[in-house]
């Protein structure tokens, strides 16, 4: 592949914005892109992968090169992937059989996984001798999934209606919605998209909503909504009937669960802001489904946020870890007496998710629920993000004077 100037000072741009200025890899990229219109498919292609490739592999390639420079960096990055440099001037600091023999005398199984050593720590400790492979399966890059939206189509009739543009998809076995794409592009800009045929929603992440279990004319609430991906599939299996009570601290959030659920045919969804505990004492006991998809680390999607990696400390988890007792403790009031609901993070952490079910069972508040199924979802067994899903149900007996 022949390497281009301004796109190498593209990579470059991205890189510092997210190392020197601590912005999130996925706005940057996207900001990236859209500053020069005139980069082709292939240019944006290659901007948007090196950044994220890069920053996966940060601390690794900063061991490796000869210095901080970013042309130093790229051209080990570069070497790295078993290519050869071109004969630049911004190059001849780069001794390439230097940096080949330093890599292959590399032992440290955290430096060669290009990871902090106490996350490294950490994942040994709460994983034990699944770790290794977990971290490595976290390191490579994630497919692109689909969600169809059974509310206008099937995944036939998608599946075909992509074909038709060249954009070949295939099914899994246990994914009922789910479409992965045969090769990597930017499914945004298809018409199918825009007329709300299909999200793009990993295939881990599809699993907690088809876990709540869900019934056309129920009241559901999405307690930490976001950005309503998991409201919208709910919708589609509720069949567009019933109510969604989506629900963030966020408002700007909860915007852009309007603004997707018109584009999706999806209008049984309605956004409520979390304004304090009076919010959630107001909805005691009017929810046949409850969703938290609480706040988490982030770690089971290093391979679609890799920049995480940088930005968790030891304080961060633990601090995400008390806000997710905090959710355990004080939404579940929102749920009817038999109703069910999901507890799920996008973390591979025990202390984030069975640890966490285990500790509010074993609270007063805990004692009305029980656990009816988890699932552990791990990418090296998976193939997909590592996710934790607990589906919990609320004792008929519980029902409070």
């Amino acid at each position: 592949m022949k390497l281009h100037n301004n796109t190498i000072r593209g990579v470059h741009t991205a890189l510092a914005a997210i190392f020197e200025e601590g912005q999130y890899a996925d706005k940057v990229i996207e900001r990236t892109l859209k500053s020069n219109p005139k980069w082709g498919v292939r240019d944006r292609s290659f901007i948007a992968e090196t950044t994220y490739e890069m920053v996966r592999w940060w601390r690794l390639i900063n061991f490796l090169s000869p210095s901080k420079d970013y042309y130093d960096l790229f051209g080990t990055y570069w070497l790295m992937q078993g290519r050869s440099l071109p004969p630049w001037e911004e190059f001849a600091r780069i001794n390439p059989d230097k940096i080949k023999g330093k890599y292959e005398k590399l032992e440290d199984p955290a430096m060669l996984e290009s990871v902090p050593d106490w996350l490294f720590k950490l994942g040994e400790k709460e994983l034990g001798d699944k770790w290794e492979a977990e971290i490595h399966s976290l390191n490579q890059e994630a497919q692109v999934v689909l969600r169809v939206n059974t509310l206008k189509t099937t995944r036939e009739d998608l599946k075909n209606t992509l074909a038709a543009d060249n954009i070949t998809t295939h099914v899994m076995k246990g994914y009922p919605d789910a479409l992965i794409l045969d090769e990597r592009q930017n499914v945004f800009r298809h018409p199918s998209f825009k007329a709300g045929l299909f999200e793009v929603q990993d295939a881990s992440s599809q699993l907690v909503a088809e876990a709540l279990a869900v019934e056309p004319g129920m009241r559901v609430i999405d307690a930490c909504a976001g950005a309503g991906g998991k409201a919208l599939h709910l919708a589609a299996l509720m069949e567009n009937k019933g109510k969604i009570l989506c629900m963030d601290v966020e408002d700007w959030k909860l915007q852009q669960t309007k603004l997707r659920a018109r584009r999706d045919g999806v209008s049984i969804i309605e956004p409520k802001v979390i304004e304090g505990s009076k919010t959630i004492k107001r909805l005691k006991e009017s929810a046949d489904r409850l969703l938290l998809d609480v706040p988490c680390s982030g770690l089971g999607v290093l391979r679609r946020n890799p920049d995480t990696k940088w930005k968790l400390s030891p304080d961060s988890i633990e601090k995400v870890q008390k806000t997710q007792q905090e959710i355990l403790q004080a939404y579940p009031s929102m749920l009817k007496p038999g109703g069910q609901m999901v507890y799920a993070t996008c973390s591979i952490l025990p202390s984030e998710n069975e640890d966490q079910i285990k500790k509010f069972l074993e609270s007063e508040v805990g004692k009305d629920f029980e656990l009816i199924e988890d699932k552990k979802v791990l990418a090296q067994e998976s193939g997909f993000d590592g996710f934790y899903i607990a589906r919990l149900k609320k004792k008929e007996a519980s029902k409070q004077i």
